[in-house]
This record gives structure tokens, sequence and C-alpha cells, in this order.
């Protein structure tokens, strides 16, 4: 970087960062933990999470949604999940990557872990369905760490189908932001021993690089992505898309050209992308998915 450019932009980094150190500063800080009974209820009472339901004929897997960075098992898919139930699936969502006295931000911890955590949790889901495999769908690293559970937890032998929804597959540059942390000594380290989740999600990390080595998919997997090209998290937006057998790569602007859909939207209420999720899980029931696709 020229000197001239360094100077220019290191006090707007500076206060970039600043921010993100207050926010983080905030997620770690003691708290009182939250009590997990009455979010289960309330999944319950919305039709998922319900571990009486039994697949039908027509959609035979259950359905495991993986909520994102910050995100948790209710308040990510408050859309999503009635909408795939009252399709006829069996939906269930989990919380991963807890921080110790962290309530209801979740997905900050290590990846590789977090992964170990959906292993758990798919194994129960079949157990009580009575499925053979599940369909995954997940939103950002919801998107993304699935894929560590599929290569190297043996997900491969119980997942028909995995659809992320602006995955971060090849980790993120944070519109170029993570290239500035060099400049600030103790903040790279600050993040990665307080927020580990947010330190594997940065391209070029560890992890990101033995995820994608050897190939981007395994076999007998479907995989869909479905990307918005107004992504400002998982940036540049391209780096979503896998490459391999049994990949589809979606741009929700290409199906809709006037949605206008970012990084939180496209996971949390976008029906335009809902709708793409189902034909993702049902490919032998797609319809085609345009702009209308939001009143179905």
């Amino acid at each position: 970087m020229l000197p001239w450019f360094r100077a220019a932009r290191v006090p707007r980094a500076r206060s970039l960062l600043a921010a993100l150190l207050l926010a983080l500063t905030v997620l770690v800080a003691p708290t009182a933990t939250a009590s997990a009974a009455p979010v289960a209820e309330a999944a319950t009472s919305r039709g998922w999470n319900d571990y009486s339901c039994k697949p039908s004929a027509a959609h035979p897997r259950p359905v495991v949604l993986v909520h994102g960075t910050f995100g948790n098992s209710i308040d990510n898919w408050l859309v999503l999940a009635p909408y795939l139930v009252n399709r006829g699936y069996c939906v269930f969502s989990l919380d991963y990557g807890q921080l110790p006295g962290v309530p209801f931000f979740h997905g900050l911890g290590p990846i590789d872990k977090s992964a170990e955590q959906l292993d758990v949790f798919v194994d129960k889901v079949l157990d009580a369905t009575g499925a053979p495999k599940a369909d995954i769908v997940g939103h950002s690293q919801g998107g993304m760490m699935p894929n560590y559970y599929l290569k190297f937890l043996g997900g491969a032998d119980k997942v028909n189908a995995l659809v992320g929804l602006a995955p971060d597959n090849h980790g993120t540059t944070l519109l170029g932001l993570t290239k500035l942390l060099p400049y600030f000594p103790g903040v790279e380290k600050f993040i990665s021993d307080k927020t580990p989740g947010l330190a594997d999600q940065v391209a070029g990390s560890p992890f990101i690089t033995k995820l994608t080595a050897g190939g981007d998919t395994v076999p007998g997997v479907r995989y869909t992505v479905i990307a918005t090209k107004y992504d400002q998290v998982v940036t540049p937006y391209r780096t979503q898309y896998l490459d391999g057998p049994n990949v589809r790569n979606v741009l929700l602007q290409d199906l809709c050209p006037v949605d206008l859909s970012e990084h939180v939207a496209i996971g949390t209420i976008d029906r335009i992308a809902f709708h793409e999720v189902a034909n993702a899980l049902d490919p032998a029931r797609a319809t085609p998915t345009t702009c209308a696709s939001v009143i179905g």
C-alpha cells in the first residue's frame, strides 16, 4: 500500500476497527446466562423443533437449519422455518458456537468445534425422525460450517443436500477490512482469542485453508449456493460459489433483478430466496423462482 494512501485510509479504518472491538468487548463481557427452555418452547410453538414430527413420503428427510455468526436457533429462522413447516417438512434448528456467559449471540466459537455440535445434533434429529439422511440449510457461517462436518466428521453419509444462503465458503475479506488487521498490533490476536469463530472466517485463515484443500465438495451430496450481489459481509460475493459436481450456484438477482436483499435479509426474510431453497430441497417438484415468488 502506498504511504499516502495508507495515511488517508488508516483513520477511517481505525474507527471501524474500534467499533468492532467495542462490539466484541460487549459480547465477551460476563453476562447472565439465558434459559434455553423458553427458546425451545418458542420454536416448537411455531411448528419446528418438534421431535414428534415424522417425515412424509413427499418430504422424507428432516431439514436442519444452521444459523449464522451472531445468530441463534430462533431469530435467524422466524420466517424460513414456518415457511418450510407449512410445506410439509419436519424442521429443526440448533444453537452452536456459544461462548461462556454470552447468551443469544452464537456462532463465535472455533468452527471445527461448532461442526462437532452439528454432528451431534444431526444424529439426534435422525434418531428422532427415523430418517436415514437429513438436508441442511444454513445462512452465512451456517452455510459454510457444515462443509467441515461433511468433509471431516463423516457427515456426507448422513446428509443428502446442503443449501447455503450467502455462505462464506472461502472466507471473507469484509470489503477489504481484514487486510488492515496487520496495521493494528494486537487486534488480530484479540479477535482470535476472544471470538475464534470470527478469526476462522477470514479469507486465508488456517481454518479456511484446511476446509478448501482438496476441493470444495464431497461425493454423494447435492450443493446449492444462493448469493446476492449486494452482500456486504461475505465479500467478494462470488467467493461464496462452490466448484464441483452436484453444485448449483445461484445469484438472487438473476432470478429477480429488483431484489435488493443484502447479507442479512437473504437469510432471514427474503421469500424469493426461500422459494429457491424449497426448489433445492425438492428439485423434482421445483417451480421457477421469479419476483412473484415473494407471495408464494
